[in-house]
């Protein structure tokens, strides 16, 4: 396999599989089950797994720290210049070629490459100072595979807020990785330079992150009380749940979750696409607590996630690559145990 080589090149061996396993469509515990039937050695697919334990890994932050990933877990940012989000970015004229042709394709595709979104978070964070969070909603909202674990922990180990050092970039890191020959942008520096730079004229601008997700006004399902119901939501569309078995599917699409994370146009009619595959969906758009009042709650089933917390019913686990859970302070205590537990 290529991935370990070649993922951080913008035409490396990628999966493209990350839209489809943040919306729970398939697992990281699927993509380890497949991988392990293919007879490779442990060194072709060691990277690819060690990725899925960072999507994990994440997950369990998220689990144990709550909405406190929308805050500095681990060391204040600094400095901050603001709290906004710089128009270069947002316009998509930073004047690095590959940063704008990366922006212009993720609001037309929803796709940002992984090592270009580390490009774009250090600029902004680091570059630009701006505090993590609000570029990262944006970026969050303009995701396919937006998950708000991985997206907004990542933006902090970017800025310093979830690691010990900073993430930069210069220029020729930029041209190695995406095939590109610029020279003479803010970038185009040593990295010794990098703390000793002004923020770049490119830069000074910022705005505030405004967006709505506009649900789709529909009429509310008529539902039986007494059958088993299967909640699904923005990050539980499994086609495989129960697959045949004779069970209520409900598609709970909450107005108070896409007002705190609002999603793009793009993201959200592709989760609702994806929903399609799921026999006999039905939408109901509202709060759970307008939907409970619709079922006997002991008949409401759910799968685990930091957003479910206030669901009602019975609560189902998701699939995880292992069965290690908790908070580790960093990703290689976690990948260690598990390591030892997945024994490939």
């Amino acid at each position: 396999m290529r991935y370990a080589s070649s993922r951080n090149y913008v035409d490396g061996a990628v999966t493209y599989l990350s839209p489809y396993i943040s919306r729970g469509v398939i697992s990281t515990q699927q993509v380890f089950n497949h991988l392990t039937k293919l007879s490779l050695p442990w060194y072709a697919i060691e990277k690819l797994v060690q990725e899925l334990a960072w999507r994990d890994y994440w997950q369990e932050i998220w689990n144990n720290k709550g909405s406190a990933i929308h805050t500095d877990l681990k060391h204040d940012q600094a400095p901050i210049s603001n709290y906004e989000i710089p128009e270069g970015i947002l316009m998509a004229c930073t004047g690095i070629d590959a940063v704008d042709k990366a922006i212009k394709d993720l609001y037309k595709t929803g796709y940002m490459h992984n090592h270009m979104r580390m490009y774009v978070a250090s600029i902004c964070c680091n570059m630009a100072n701006s505090h993590w969070l609000q570029p990262a909603r944006w970026m969050y909202s303009h995701l396919l595979d937006g998950d708000l674990a991985s997206n907004h922990l990542s933006w902090q180990w970017v800025a310093g807020a979830f690691s010990n050092k900073k993430y930069y970039a210069n220029q020729d890191n930029i041209n190695t990785y995406f095939r590109s020959s610029q020279k003479g942008t803010f970038l185009d520096i040593d990295y010794s330079l990098f703390d000793q730079q002004e923020v770049p004229k490119a830069l000074v601008e910022t705005a505030p992150f405004h967006f709505e997700t506009k649900l789709p006004i529909v009429e509310r399902p008529i539902l039986d009380r007494d059958l088993t119901t299967l909640i699904y939501n923005y990050y539980n569309l499994d086609p495989y749940w129960y697959k045949g078995q004779e069970v209520q599917r409900v598609l709970l699409l909450e107005p108070s979750v896409f007002s705190q994370n609002p999603v793009s146009q793009n993201a959200f009619e592709f989760a609702l696409k994806l929903s399609e595959n799921i026999d006999g969906i039905k939408i109901f758009i509202g709060e759970f607590s307008d939907l409970k009042n619709q079922i006997d709650h002991e008949k409401i089933v759910y799968k685990q996630h930091p957003l479910n917390q206030h669901y009602s019913g019975q609560e189902t686990s998701r699939d995880s690559l292992s069965l290690v859970n908790g908070y580790y302070p960093s990703f290689f205590s976690f990948w260690k145990k598990c390591k030892k537990e997945i024994k490939y």
